[in-house]
């Protein structure tokens, strides 16, 4: 029993004694200390399917703008050009 005791009295200690420790603050409108710049793109060509495919992107600041396209069951190859303006959102345009 008195061991049982001294197990509940450490275990009180330990609870009461531990240091609490601060949440990290976030802010969701904190603007980058410096501007996003990247550039990237691939293609593949896969010989197995016959079927090639690719992307590529430019992001400088708030501006993004891209293309991915693939090839269609029938032939045609798909291309889809986009943009993003700051808050503007995804302008997408679909050629065939």
């Amino acid at each position: 029993m008195t061991f049982k005791l001294l197990i509940i009295a450490a275990l009180v200690v330990m609870t009461v004694g531990r240091p609490e420790f601060a949440s990290p603050s976030y802010s969701a409108h904190a603007p980058p200390e410096d501007p996003v710049r990247y550039d990237f793109s691939y293609g593949v060509n896969d010989a197995y399917s016959g079927t090639p495919h690719g992307h590529e992107e430019t992001r400088d600041g708030e501006f993004t703008k891209g293309i991915y396209y693939v090839q269609l069951p029938d032939g045609r190859l798909q291309q889809i050009t986009y943009t993003v303006d700051g808050d503007s959102g995804f302008l997408a345009e679909l050629k065939h």
